[in-house]
């Protein structure tokens, strides 16, 4: 799929909200600073970037979309525009890689996992996330899912196979972790079955629905207030128990 026209001022900016999440998630990243080098994979808008960069990481990113180059450039950021073996980084270079929301839309992972491994530094950590195809969603909802939408979206893993993926590429301590459900999303799909609405084809969002919008809306709705946070906590708690959560969060030691 290409990418070029895939960020616009709609996508690339984010709530507020959303930055002290992005300070959580950095500041996690720091008992593995040794060379202070950090790279993002497919950094879109560029907000954990700059998290990163605020917080004193040597941060660089590798991103296909021109939008979103000249939207980071233009921000400050040390980026590259070109897939990541086209960067030609040096081995065993970097402290920390990241992958939010990139390995799905890969028609070969298993190359990209080869080469972080190969730019890591032994014991650097590698940090993705990518949709869970075991998830409640993708049970609930099936093949209207708003995730399978090819050929933006080339695969859907579970758990057990983004496991196999890390180990077959050299990684060890591989820790998955399920959260988030975008219950608006679900709500949405059944209120339309019931409208007798057409279904939507595989690939398709329902009629009227962002699953980005109303995912961000969804957790302001909860961050932001005391009892929010709770049932989001209770609720994360229970995702990860059941693993029945709609995201795969994913950490990986060289």
């Amino acid at each position: 799929m290409p990418y070029d026209e895939y960020y616009s001022e709609a996508n690339l900016t984010i709530p507020a909200f959303i930055q002290q999440r992005l300070k959580e998630i950095v500041d996690g990243f720091s008992v593995y600073r040794k060379t202070n080098r950090l790279l993002e994979i497919g950094f879109g808008e560029g907000s954990l970037l700059a998290a990163a960069k605020r917080a004193g990481w040597d941060a660089e990113g590798v991103e296909v979309s021109h939008g979103a180059i000249d939207h980071a450039r233009a921000a400050g950021l040390k980026v590259f525009c070109g897939s990541l073996t086209e960067a030609n980084f040096s081995t065993e270079c970097f402290d920390v890689v990241l992958a939010s929301e990139l390995i799905e839309h890969l028609p070969d992972p298993r190359a990209l996992i080869i080469e972080v491994a190969r730019i890591l530094r032994p014991g650097g950590l590698f940090w993705a996330t990518t949709p869970n195809g075991s998830g409640v969603s993708a049970k609930t909802v099936g093949m209207d899912w708003t995730v399978i939408s090819p050929p933006e979206h080339l695969q859907l893993f579970s758990a057990s196979g983004v496991r196999q993926l890390l180990a077959e590429g050299g990684f060890r301590d591989i820790r998955i972790a399920s959260h988030g459900v975008n219950v608006f999303e679900i709500i949405h799909h059944y209120r339309a079955r019931r409208m007798n609405d057409r279904a939507p084809a595989s690939g398709d969002a329902p009629a009227g629905f962002d699953r980005v919008r109303s995912g961000y809306k969804l957790n302001e709705s909860l961050t932001t207030n005391p009892i929010g946070l709770v049932v989001k906590y209770v609720a994360n708690s229970a995702l990860r128990f059941t693993r029945l959560g709609d995201s795969l969060k994913i950490t990986a030691i060289k």
